[in-house]
C-alpha cells in the first residue's frame, strides 16, 4: 500500500519532480539527470509541465538530460511521452525496440444495445450535448457533438506535441508529422530518421551520463535525493505564498476517516475550504496559488470550495489556479473566479455542464426473478430514485429543472469570474471539453504555463519581488492521523510511525525525517552526481 500512495502517476509526482529539479539545477553536485521513459502514454498536460521543468533545468542550470526509453508503444498519450523525451539533450532507445509513435487514438465501449437486451434503462439528463459521460449508457455510437468535442481536444493535444517537439529537435513540424505518421520503426530506423538520437542498452545510456559528469561520479536515486535535498535547503525567506491543492474527484466532507492505504486522491469541500479560509487569515500569506488537478464532482462541494477561493480574494490575497492534467467540470468550477488561472497547453478544462440520473434496474432483475417493490409517503418525488422503475413524467420535469438550475448557476458563476457576457459563456459551455490551448483563446484561462509560472503570476499580483517562501496549506487531515487512529500510537515507534508518514507524503513527519537527511548528507561522498530519475509515468 505504500508503494501505491507514494508511486509516481498523479500530479503530487510531477509536482515532486518539479520542484527537486528547482533545487537540483543550482546544486553544484548534481552534474546530469537520467531519465527513464515510460513505454506507454502519459498525460498530455503532465508531460507539458515535465517538459518545461527539463528545459529549465537545462538551461538556467546549464545542466543535461539523457532520456532513455526501452519501446514506445501506442497505448495512450504515447506522443506526450515522446515530446517529453524529446526535450532532453539526449534521446536513447534500447537497440531493435520498437518506435510506434504515429498518433492518438481513443476507443468507447456503448451499452445500449445490451441495456436494451437485458431491461436495463439509463435515465439520465445532459447540460448539454457535449456532455458526454452518460453517452455510453444512452447511445450505441458517438453522438455528432460527443465526436466533435472528441476529435477536437485529441486533435488540440496532438497539434502540441508536434510542435513542441518539433521545436525541441530543431525540425519542421510539418516534416515531424509526416515522418511519425509513415511509422512505426525500430529503434534504429527511428534514429535514422532523425527520431531520436543514440541506440544504446539503459546501462551504456547510464554509463556516457556518469563519463561525462567526470571521475568519480555516481548515479543517485531521484526520490532520496529528493528527500536529501529538500532537508538542506531550508525554508527559503521572503513573503509566503500559500500552496492549496485540489487533486481527484470533489465530493463533501472532510478526508479525516479516509484510509491512509487508499492510493485514490479526492477533494473533500471542507478541507480545501479550511485550507482557503486559513490562508486567508494569514497574516504572513500574501498570495494563493490554488493547484486543480479535478475532472469533476459534486456541485455543492464545488460551491462550497469556490466560496474560500472567493473569501482570500475579498481579504487581499489574490488567488491564481494552476491547472493540472485536467481541471474539468467541477474542476473548472472551483477555478472560475480565481484572479487568474494558468493551464498547461494540454490540460483538459472546461465542460460547463452537468448530468445527472439513474439506472432503472426493475425489468432486468425481474427476468432472474427479483421482484423490486417500492412505498413512499410525502410527495411522489420521494420515489424518484428508487431503481425498480423509470422517472415518471413529473418526476421527470422536476429533475430536469433541477439540473437546470445546476447549468444556470455555472454559466453565472463563469460569467461573473472570467467577465464574459453570459450568452457567449453558453455557447462555449455545453458541457465541452477544451484543452488549455484552446481555453486561452475562448477567455476561460488567462496564460499557459505550469506551477512556477502560477507562482510568477501570483507574485506580480501581489507586488513581490524577489524570492519568495511557498507553504503548503492542503488542509486535508494527514494519512499520519489516520495511521495513528488505526493502530495506536503506543503500539509502534515514532520512528516508525514517522518514515510511514513521510512515505504518505506528510509534513508533521519532516522534522524527523530531516535530521535522518541530513545525517546522511554528511556521510554522503562529496563527488559529482548523476541523478536518476525514477521511471516517469
Amino acid at each position: 500500500p505504500f508503494a501505491a500512495i507514494s508511486g509516481g502517476g498523479g500530479s503530487g509526482s510531477v509536482m515532486s519532480v518539479i520542484e527537486t529539479l528547482r533545487r537540483a539545477e543550482s546544486d553544484d553536485k548534481i552534474k546530469a539527470l537520467f531519465v527513464r521513459l515510460p513505454e506507454g502514454g502519459m498525460a498530455p498536460a503532465a508531460a507539458d509541465e515535465l517538459r518545461l521543468a527539463f528545459k529549465h533545468f537545462r538551461s538556467v542550470g546549464k545542466k543535461p538530460i539523457y532520456a532513455h526509453s526501452q519501446g514506445l508503444y501506442p497505448s495512450g498519450m504515447v506522443t506526450s511521452t515522446y515530446k517529453l523525451g524529446a526535450s532532453a539533450s539526449e534521446f536513447w532507445m534500447q537497440p531493435d525496440s520498437s518506435f510506434q509513435v504515429v498518433g492518438i487514438a481513443s476507443e468507447e465501449m456503448f451499452f445500449k444495445r445490451f441495456f436494451d437486451k437485458y431491461g436495463v434503462k439509463a435515465e439520465y439528463e445532459q447540460r448539454y450535448e457535449y456532455k458526454n459521460a452518460v453517452n455510453p449508457y444512452l447511445y450505441n455510437d458517438y453522438t455528432p457533438a460527443h465526436r466533435e468535442s472528441a476529435l477536437s481536444w485529441m486533435g488540440s493535444v496532438y497539434q502540441t506535441a508536434i510542435n513542441h517537439a518539433a521545436a525541441d529537435r530543431k525540425v519542421d513540424p510539418a516534416r515531424l508529422v509526416k515522418v511519425l505518421e509513415a511509422g512505426p520503426y525500430s529503434a534504429q530506423e527511428a534514429r535514422a530518421q532523425g527520431l531520436i538520437d543514440r541506440v544504446g542498452q539503459v546501462q551504456e545510456t547510464r554509463d556516457i551520463a556518469l563519463s561525462r559528469a567526470g571521475k568519480g561520479a555516481k548515479l543517485i536515486d531521484f526520490s532520496d535525493y529528493a528527500s536529501r535535498s529538500k532537508a538542506a535547503a531550508g525554508n527559503k525567506s521572503g513573503p509566503t505564498i500559500a500552496v492549496i491543492g485540489a487533486e481527484g474527484p470533489i465530493m463533501t466532507g472532510t478526508g479525516g476517516n479516509a484510509s491512509p492505504f487508499s492510493g485514490d486522491s479526492t477533494v473533500y469541500s471542507d478541507d480545501v475550504a479550511k485550507a482557503l479560509y486559513d490562508a486567508a487569515a494569514d497574516k504572513d500569506v500574501k498570495a494563493i496559488v490554488f493547484r486543480v488537478s479535478s475532472p469533476g464532482g459534486s456541485d455543492t462541494a464545488s460551491e462550497q470550495i469556490l466560496a474560500g477561493v472567493k473569501a482570500a480574494k475579498a481579504a487581499g490575497k489574490p488567488v491564481v489556479v494552476s491547472m493540472g492534467t485536467y481541471a474539468a467540470s467541477g474542476g473548472y468550477w472551483i477555478s472560475s473566479q480565481a484572479s487568474a488561472i494558468v493551464a498547461e497547453p494540454s490540460t483538459l478544462t472546461g465542460s460547463i455542464g452537468v448530468y445527472g440520473g439513474k439506472f432503472a434496474l426493475g425489468e432486468a432483475l425481474s427476468r432472474f426473478g427479483v421482484d423490486t417493490r417500492q412505498v413512499h409517503v410525502g410527495g411522489d418525488y420521494a420515489g424518484a430514485f428508487g431503481t425498480g422503475e423509470g422517472f415518471t413524467p413529473d418526476q421527470r420535469a422536476k429533475f430536469s429543472s433541477w439540473m437546470d438550475r445546476i447549468y444556470a448557476g455555472f454559466v453565472t458563476r463563469v460569467a461573473e469570474g472570467r467577465k464574459l457576457p453570459e450568452a457567449r459563456v453558453r455557447e462555449i459551455a455545453k458541457g465541452r471539453v477544451w484543452t488549455g490551448e484552446q481555453a486561452l483563446k475562448l477567455g476561460l484561462v488567462d496564460e499557459l504555463g505550469g506551477f512556477y509560472q502560477a507562482v510568477d503570476k501570483a507574485k506580480a499580483l501581489a507586488n513581490i519581488k524577489g524570492d519568495v517562501k511557498l507553504k503548503t496549506m492542503n488542509g486535508s487531515p494527514s494519512p499520519f492521523e489516520a495511521l495513528e487512529r488505526a493502530l495506536g500510537v503506543s503500539s509502534t515507534s515514532v520512528r516508525t510511525l514517522a518514515a510511514s508518514a513521510w512515505l504518505l507524503g506528510d509534513p508533521r513527519s519532516q522534522a524527523i525525517m530531516d535530521q535522518l537527511a541530513t545525517a546522511r548528507l554528511r556521510a554522503a561522498p562529496s563527488g559529482a552526481s548523476v541523478l536518476a530519475d525514477t521511471p516517469v509515468q
